[in-house]
C-alpha cells in the first residue's frame, strides 16, 4: 500500500496509488468502491471495447479507452463532485498530476453538473508514475491530470458514486 502525501496540512489529504493486488486494503473508503476494484479484477479488460461498461447501473460504471497521452504541460487538472475516479492502467505507463482542491486557484470550465466535470488551469503539486496493474483513486478532492504521459496508454476509469 503506498500513500503519496504532498501536504499534510488536511486529513484527507493524500493520493492512493497501489497495484490492484492490494485493492481490498481501500474498500472502506466508500461502500460502492468494492464493486469497482472486483470488476478490475475479474473482468479480462484487454477484451474490452472502448467505450462505457456498466457494473452497477449509473452507481459504477467504467470506460475503457486507449490512445497516445499529452503530456504534462497539455495534461488539464480536472475534478469530480459525484463520483471517485479509479484509474487503472491496463497497458502501457500512464502519468498523473494531483494537486489538493483547496489549493486550486484558477478555474478553466466552471463545475458541469450533468457532465460531473469541471477543469483548472492550475499546475499539479505532484506526479505519479502509474504502470502496467496499477491504479490511482482520485476522489472528489483531488484534482487531477491523467494522461500525462507521451505514450501509448490503454485505461479503465471506473467511476463509483459516492454522492
Amino acid at each position: 500500500m503506498r500513500l503519496l502525501v504532498p501536504r499534510l496540512l488536511k486529513r484527507n489529504a493524500a493520493l492512493i496509488f497501489d497495484r490492484l493486488t492490494n485493492a481490498s486494503n481501500y474498500f472502506s473508503v466508500t461502500p460502492l468502491i468494492q464493486k469497482g476494484f472486483e470488476f478490475l479484477r475479474r473482468t479480462d479488460l484487454a477484451s474490452l471495447e472502448d467505450g462505457v461498461h456498466e457494473i452497477q447501473g449509473l452507481d459504477v460504471y467504467a470506460i475503457i479507452a486507449r490512445g497516445d497521452g499529452v503530456g504534462r504541460e497539455r495534461a488539464m487538472l480536472e475534478a469530480h463532485r459525484k463520483y471517485l475516479d479509479i484509474q487503472y492502467v491496463i497497458d502501457g505507463t500512464d502519468v498523473m498530476g494531483w494537486l489538493e482542491r483547496d489549493f486550486v486557484e484558477r478555474v478553466k470550465d466552471a463545475y458541469d453538473a450533468e457532465k460531473d466535470l469541471e477543469f483548472f488551469y492550475d499546475r499539479p503539486e505532484s506526479w505519479v508514475r502509474v504502470p502496467q496493474g496499477s491504479f490511482a483513486v482520485f476522489l472528489p478532492q483531488d484534482i487531477h491530470a491523467p494522461l500525462a504521459t507521451t505514450q501509448y496508454v490503454h485505461k479503465a476509469v471506473v467511476k463509483v458514486k459516492v454522492s
